[in-house]
């Protein structure tokens, strides 16, 4: 009956009738649509991202000399996963890798981006930010950005609403003591893309965790209502470091050990905020770290427990990194999971979860829900990962399922057993080579220690084909190789590099 009423209305209504009545029904439609959604809201996410947290740091993980009681009982209500790798084991690339859903070196960002450096991320790539704006969610960020420090590369130009943070290491000022007189310019505090402080004291770098911290509860409180996204990047554990009075002391593991306790705090305040608010059961809250100790700074490092190497390496050490992540009645409460995961597969795993788009463009991460949810069944859908360090070298790849890890000759850095620095002054690297290519059952070999390759020939054969693939897609300085899918990071105007 209502289809023939309509239909005679449509008869002999004029073109302008047509229209509004048209537009009314698209306006019920959506009315309708709304109505239909309304008992499944759309998640609240929250990423915390350490600096520099090894893979031993956080109680649950075996860190000793202090205690992370927030973290392990965020892990006793969810679940931790043992073998999560960032796609680069350095700040910017780490960075660029968690937020783009893409290998570091296809958008143009290698290593660490510094105060004179004149690029950052394109304005053609998509963040995650970008990603759950289509679905209408609030955003937000604190802490360390590290991805151009320049206005129309901070995070309010990508998709944040607001931001509170340094643009890069806390390291990057001149009272750093490996620092040479005017290396660095002084530190700024930026708020959305501006400027509010300049020249940051050790006394201001006590407040950071603080800062940030209140920075998100606040975001939580004011965006309860409708769904949100805040991005939580701590400037610490990374040297120099710094912690505020109510921390300072308190650990048997010393500074490093009382920054590591205010970060746990943090933790805590984050979660207090989202149960106090009545948001905890719809937020997915995800825990890691941007890579692996800093090992040359010995007392003020952290620890990789029992993988080899750390920070600035393409070994377990320096990409395996602690995470835990929490949604009450979404992910199982107290498990343990080996599933191999890395940062890259976020940005595709939360837009399939809100029902965004994906970028146009390519990316490299892929939809790892079932994994995390621990599906019967699921597989990860990687055939293998890639591992690239330094100035695109492919340095190693590893198989999807996490057990099997391909090493190719190239130059790593290692204290070949010695101890790190002291009180914030670090020792000296050793060069160190893999002179043939080396293959590791991580399996059984979580350390890579020893080289299988003669007795998997198989194995190293496929891994050798899937780089390969890499090579022709990103390049490959190692074997001076162009790739043809890389593309250019966003450049100040009048600049080339």
């Amino acid at each position: 009956m209502m289809t023939r009423t309509l239909a005679q209305v449509f008869a002999c209504c004029s073109r302008s009738i047509l229209s509004t009545v048209a537009a009314a029904a698209l306006l019920c439609s959506a009315v309708w649509c709304a109505a239909a959604d309304a008992g499944k809201p759309l998640p609240n996410i929250v990423i915390i991202f350490c600096d520099d947290l090894g893979y031993a740091d956080v109680g649950c993980f075996g860190a000793k000399g202090y205690t992370t009681p927030n973290l392990d009982r965020m892990a006793s209500q969810g679940v931790r996963f043992t073998n999560f790798h960032v796609a680069q084991a350095v700040c910017s690339a780490s960075r660029a890798g968690l937020l783009t859903g893409c290998y570091p070196n296809r958008i143009g960002i290698h290593g660490a981006l510094v105060p004179k450096s004149n690029h950052g991320i394109a304005d053609s790539e998509m963040t995650i930010a970008q990603v759950v704006k289509q679905k209408g969610y609030a955003t937000g960020m604190a802490g360390k950005w590290h991805l151009g420090h320049h206005p129309q590369f901070l995070p309010v130009h990508h998709g944040f609403d607001e931001y509170l943070g340094l643009p890069y290491s806390n390291d990057m000022w001149p009272h750093h003591p490996e620092s040479k007189p005017n290396t660095w310019p002084p530190l700024p505090m930026i708020e959305g893309d501006k400027t509010i402080k300049v020249g940051l004291t050790g006394k201001d770098q006590e407040q950071l965790t603080t800062q940030y911290t209140e920075r998100a509860v606040r975001f939580i409180e004011k965006n309860k209502d409708r769904p949100f996204f805040f991005y939580l990047a701590h400037s610490m554990p990374h040297v120099p470091l710094y912690v505020s009075d109510k921390f300072r002391g308190k650990t048997a593991r010393g500074l490093f050990g009382d920054v590591i306790s205010e970060i746990d705090w943090s933790v805590g305040q984050v979660l207090g905020a989202l149960e106090r608010c009545g948001v905890a059961d719809n937020t997915w809250v995800i825990f890691t770290s941007d890579n692996g100790p800093w090992l040359s700074y010995g007392d003020h490092a952290g620890s990789a427990g029992p993988l080899r190497e750390g920070k600035g390496t393409a070994w377990e050490g320096g990409t395996r990194v602690p995470c835990i992540m929490r949604w009450p009645g979404k992910l199982a409460a107290g498990k343990s999971s080996g599933a191999m995961l890395m940062t890259i597969d976020l940005l595709p795993t939360i837009a399939k979860l809100v029902g965004a788009e994906l970028p146009k463009h390519k990316i490299d991460g892929l939809d790892v829900w079932p994994v995390i949810a621990d599906r019967k069944g699921a597989k990860n859908p990687h055939e293998a990962y890639a591992f690239y360090y330094a100035n695109n070298q492919l340095q190693g790849v590893g198989t999807g399922d996490g057990r099997w890890k391909l090493q190719f000759p190239h130059t790593y850095r290692s204290l070949a057993g010695r101890p790190g620095g002291t009180g914030g002054i670090p020792a000296k690297y050793d060069p160190r080579k893999v002179e043939q290519p080396e293959l590791y059952d991580l399996q059984s070999d979580i350390g890579e220690e020893k080289n299988v390759i003669a007795g998997h020939p198989d194995i190293a054969k496929r891994l050798n084909a899937f780089a390969e693939k890499m090579r022709a897609d990103l390049g490959d300085t190692l074997t001076k190789r162009q790739g043809n899918g890389a593309r250019e990071p966003g450049r100040l105007p009048g600049t080339t590099k």
